[in-house]
């Protein structure tokens, strides 16, 4: 499988094409030498494109990087100091970048919010949360009801949130879930009459809101709550393509 073949493979169930909305650049960000030719052997996954996960994809031998956050966005930067370090490893070693956000936020099968919810076992998931148009995240029961520090430990499967706001039930029974920078969006949470709000960071203006609804709030950390779909792409690429993976752990705490 080349680069080509490889990110066409990945948008067949990513669908980039429908998600215009998102600032990212989804799909390739950075080619190899032959992206037409060059056979793919090893893909590192990462969720964020940084100098650190970079020079270990490259130390470890892989063909590719695939990310949840990549390097371009909107608007794209000067190739200098720390980002010209961060693409020199990419080119020096003629391994590719590929970024996917949005797509991987919301996708059924392998995405971050729906990934989260099989974990919790959510019973009668629905699409949930817009943003900018785009449906990101997911809605759904619990198969019993937990308290909201069960709830943290089963989602983020041991890891410690960043913080939990028990505004709400004591037994929590319907969870949304907005993996990432979703806090704000805690008030589509409360219309719903959820119980309970699983994102990944709030600030400081979200707390009086919050408390003023009722609800309990789950921050799991930016960085915690998307890890699921990365690896779950990992698993899926290995399974259908036979292409080995491995997944890079850089923590931000946030």
């Amino acid at each position: 499988m080349t680069l080509y073949e490889l990110d066409a493979y990945f948008n067949s169930f990513l669908k980039k094409e429908n998600f215009a909305a998102d600032p990212s650049r989804n799909g390739i960000q950075i080619q190899n030498s032959a992206p037409g030719k060059k056979k793919i052997k090893k893909v590192a996954f990462a969720v964020d494109a940084s100098l650190d996960t970079a020079q270990e994809a490259a130390r470890q031998g892989c063909d590719v990087l695939f990310v949840h956050h990549g390097l371009y966005w909107d608007n794209c930067e000067t190739m200098t100091d720390l980002h010209y370090q961060r693409v020199a490893t990419f080119i020096k070693n003629d391994m590719a970048l590929i970024g996917y956000h949005i797509p991987l936020d919301a996708n059924k099968e392998a995405g971050n919010n729906y990934g989260m919810a099989r974990r919790l076992g959510l019973k009668s998931c629905k699409d949930f949360c817009a943003w900018r148009g785009m449906t990101i995240g997911v809605k759904g029961r619990l198969p019993k009801a937990m308290t909201i520090e069960q709830l943290a430990d089963a989602a983020l499967l041991g890891a410690k949130p960043n913080q939990i706001l028990s505004f709400g039930p004591k037994k929590i029974s319907t969870v949304g879930i907005v993996s990432g920078g979703g806090g704000s969006d805690h008030w589509a949470a409360w219309k719903e009459g959820l119980d309970c709000y699983i994102t990944g960071e709030i600030g400081h203006t979200d707390y009086n809101p919050i408390k003023e609804e009722g609800l309990n709030v789950i921050a799991g950390g930016h960085y915690n709550t998307e890890t699921v779909g990365v690896q779950l792409v990992m698993k899926k690429l290995k399974e259908e393509k036979g292409i080995q993976g491995v997944f890079l752990d850089f923590p931000t705490q946030l």
